[in-house]
């Protein structure tokens, strides 16, 4: 009887041990959430944005600087083969960039050609202002010149007659699509695919973009250290009024 109660006593101790050692299972009842100030965060976000007050405002100021005048609208799209604002991106880039090429190599650019897809914003009628003027080229494009061979110059051409897009052509160039083929003068002298000729573009052009490839492995190639956007304000800066017309640079006989 001693023996089966002390082993009684012994199982009663090894349960209460068992139990009392038993993890507990907790289960999600009910969720609370409560708002906490964050005054001081706040704070500090307001003086952020105290001190670049100043700076916007002068972004803000330099954005919308009035630079010039068209007494028109100024787009890609009114014309088939050539445009009103492709026009004038080659003649402004040609007058600023020329000076400069002549300078590093005492030569002149033939001509410039751009693509129509780098016209990102037209020029409505009225005051232009720095904010058109990245509207237009939003691009970090740099100007360059590259030296094609008159079979390069051909391909440009053919390129040109194929995609049958208003692309940005300088004046220097009289393009006149025939039934048997094309006319082309540069500087008012027929071309000739013997010789070679220096042609305007933009860094990601000469690369081959667009599908330009013929820009790619010329002659030799200059880049002008000359970005794109700043010889369009350049310009902008230097007329009283923006002067573009549809001239037939390039037509169709």
């Amino acid at each position: 009887m001693a023996t089966t109660f002390k082993n009684f006593v012994l199982l009663f101790c090894v349960s209460i041990l068992l139990i009392s050692c038993k993890q507990d299972t907790y289960v999600v009842t009910k969720i609370s959430a409560k708002t906490i100030a964050v005054d001081t965060s706040i704070n500090s976000a307001n003086n952020i944005t105290k001190s670049i007050a100043p700076y916007k405002e002068e972004m803000i100021k330099e954005v919308n600087t009035i630079l010039t005048y068209t007494s028109k609208d100024l787009t890609r799209t009114d014309g088939k083969l050539e445009s009103s604002l492709g026009n004038l991106l080659a003649d402004l880039t040609m007058t600023r960039a020329n000076p400069v090429f002549n300078k590093l190599t005492g030569k002149n650019i033939d001509f410039s050609m751009f693509n129509y897809g780098g016209i990102r914003a037209g020029i409505p009628a009225g005051k232009v202002s720095n904010r058109n003027a990245f509207e237009l080229m939003p691009f970090e494009n740099i100007l360059v010149v590259v030296e094609l061979s008159g079979q390069k110059l051909a391909a440009l051409i053919t390129y040109l007659i194929k995609s049958n897009t208003a692309h940005p052509l300088s004046k220097n160039i009289k393009l006149t699509i025939t039934q048997s083929g094309y006319q082309l003068y540069i500087n008012n002298k027929k071309f000739d695919d013997r010789k070679s000729y220096f042609v305007l573009t933009s860094d990601y052009l000469q690369s081959g973009g667009d599908n330009m490839t013929f820009f790619k492995n010329p002659i030799q190639r200059i880049s002008l250290e000359y970005k794109m956007r700043d010889a369009i304000v350049d310009y902008f800066k230097s007329v009283d009024t923006l002067k573009s017309n549809l001239d037939q640079r390039f037509k169709r006989k």
